[in-house]
């Protein structure tokens, strides 16, 4: 094993343990950082050279993604994001490289938020229609995402005791290890109530469907009960009720988080607390949602534009 790789697999344990990252990050940073040395084929962390670098950026940008097309900048800078990060680690080791400094990062446009009105949100949390265990979960799922803006992974995780429905709150634990507190509409309550009661009623008649599972929320199929769902499962829910709803656009559970923090800004929370909420780390992440939410601009549009107009 050439030097850098091996230094590369001691950053990677770094990330795991000592800095908190999920497995998912820790498997995405390998995945790019090879990339990169497969492409330079270097052997030492001292032959990493600014011509190195801007050579892989001119290979990653004439790269075409799995649809055929050109990677988008923001793919393109998640490898220099990871490869900005080893130096950093080297450097803090003291190991001659490349300054991480360096390397810059393509620039992006905006995000672009993926919104549904407050018409089409209310028909999707309203969709579950019906007192079986299936529909009682899909009820359950879709209005703890909305009062709750947890990410998917974050709901998927969750087990039964995580949650105290005498109380309206609990916490969670998300990106990096880090603990927050999220907040239990009635609604959603009442929907996690049903859909257990349901779910215990049904074990206790059935032997083959016991519930043995930790976890909040299970599959079911006709051959009866499996363990914790996934995030794709969940985003299947999603795409289901979206579909029976009759919204045309494309909705995911981040769809949902979406509509959970514009919800929030529009009547009258102020952006710290959104951020908070979220669980991001920086408040300039939380700040994409403020262009769309905020009612004093349009207020001054409304009052004062083409006002001359015939």
């Amino acid at each position: 094993m050439s030097k850098i790789n091996k230094l590369k697999n001691e950053f990677l344990e770094y990330l795991e343990i000592e800095k908190g990252r999920s497995l998912k990050t820790v498997e995405n940073y390998d995945r790019y950082l090879k990339l990169f040395l497969e492409f330079s084929q270097i052997k030492d962390p001292q032959d990493v050279s600014d011509e190195t670098v801007r050579q892989f950026r001119l290979w990653l940008n004439r790269r075409l993604a799995e649809n055929g097309k050109p990677l988008k900048k923001i793919t393109q800078n998640y490898y220099l994001i990871a490869l900005r990060s080893f130096l950093k680690y080297l450097g803090r080791r003291g190991i001659s490289s490349l300054a991480p400094e360096r390397i810059e990062l393509a620039k992006v446009g905006g995000r672009e938020l993926e919104l549904i009105s407050s018409d089409e949100l209310e028909r999707l949390l309203n969709s579950p229609t019906g007192n079986d265990e299936k529909t009682l979960r899909d009820k359950a799922i879709l209005e703890l995402l909305f009062s709750t803006g947890l990410r998917v992974s974050e709901l998927c995780n969750l087990d039964r005791d995580s949650i105290n429905l005498s109380r309206d709150e609990f916490t969670v634990r998300g990106k990096g290890e880090k603990v927050r507190l999220v907040f239990l509409s009635d609604r959603a309550k009442e929907a996690i109530k049903d859909y257990l009661k349901k779910r215990d009623l049904s074990g206790a008649k059935s032997n083959q469907m016991a519930d043995t599972s930790d976890a909040l929320f299970v599959g079911l199929s006709n051959r009866g009960r499996s363990d914790r769902l996934t995030s794709r499962s969940v985003e299947r829910i999603v795409k289901y009720h979206t579909i029976k709803s009759g919204i045309s656009k494309k909705v995911t559970p981040h769809t949902i988080r979406h509509g959970f923090a514009t919800d929030l800004l529009q009547n009258g929370a102020d952006i710290r607390s959104v951020q908070i909420m979220l669980g991001h780390a920086n408040v300039s992440t939380t700040q994409i949602y403020t262009h769309i939410t905020d009612k004093q601009l349009r207020d001054i549009h409304k009052n004062f534009h083409d006002k001359k107009r015939p």
